[in-house]
């Protein structure tokens, strides 16, 4: 059992951490749906390589819709515009066009669940190294270089390096994780006020997530949607105990 699960839990203890700060940024921003509406812009290039190119360019194809989409929201992001709204118009063409480019493929329901959720349980082991190594650079470009950018440059690296991650994320676990593990573990840690809101992030996401993986081993579950119930379900019950009534 334990080599089963020392994978996917390696996988969302790299996931929960970057996803965390990025998550954290986009709660500040108050554009909660941006991560959405990228990783379905990502989740409609890999359905553009599966419905016309047969899965090849598939990492191309997925990323240059993902960084399109970046580069849309953070040109929004510099112009007098109902921000979330625009974000939204994006998510749901990314969501239509996807049903749209895999109507015509006997394939198309069976890969677009994966999109949503995918089974990470069986994830293989290069691919959360792979993973690791991309993480790792876009760690390095948020400390190093990140800070140094003002105005339209930096929310264009900022959109770009989270389009880069939602890119690998998608295809590892799928979109409703990717949103998941974004928005579910920095809300908590902002709505309960830890004095270390990125750290208490962190243990949040790891808690519900690892504890997902194990919850659907032993009873036979979808481990992504497993992971999106429980980190759901357990933020939304913190956030109602722990929120303030209003007057």
């Amino acid at each position: 059992m334990i080599d089963i699960l020392l994978v996917p839990i390696a996988l969302v203890i790299i996931l929960v951490m970057l996803h965390s700060y990025f998550g954290m940024e986009i709660l500040k921003r108050g554009i909660i749906f941006t991560d959405l509406a990228i990783a379905q812009f990502a989740a409609l290039g890999s359905s553009v390589s599966l419905g016309y190119f047969h899965e090849e360019h598939f990492y191309i194809l997925t990323l240059s819709f993902a960084l399109l989409s970046a580069f849309l929201i953070a040109f929004a992001s510099t112009r007098k515009l109902h921000l979330e709204a625009f974000i939204g118009i994006l998510y749901v063409l990314g969501a239509s066009g996807i049903m749209m480019v895999l109507s015509h493929s006997a394939e198309g329901m069976e890969h677009f669940k994966s999109l949503l959720a995918s089974d990470i349980l069986f994830t293989p082991p290069n691919e959360v190294f792979k993973s690791a190594i991309i993480y790792s650079f876009i760690a390095l470009a948020l400390y190093f270089l990140y800070p140094k950018l003002r105005g339209f440059f930096k929310e264009l690296l900022f959109f770009s390096l989270l389009a880069i991650t939602v890119t690998s994320s998608v295809s590892l676990a799928g979109v409703f994780v990717v949103f998941v593990l974004l928005i579910a573990p920095p809300f908590v840690a902002l709505s309960l006020n830890f004095k270390k809101p990125l750290l208490g992030s962190f243990f949040f996401g790891w808690f519900f997530s690892i504890s997902a993986i194990v919850i659907s081993y032993y009873y036979d579950l979808p481990t992504g949607y497993s992971i999106v119930f429980l980190g759901a379900f357990l933020t939304a019950i913190l956030v109602l105990i722990t929120s303030k009534r209003e007057t």
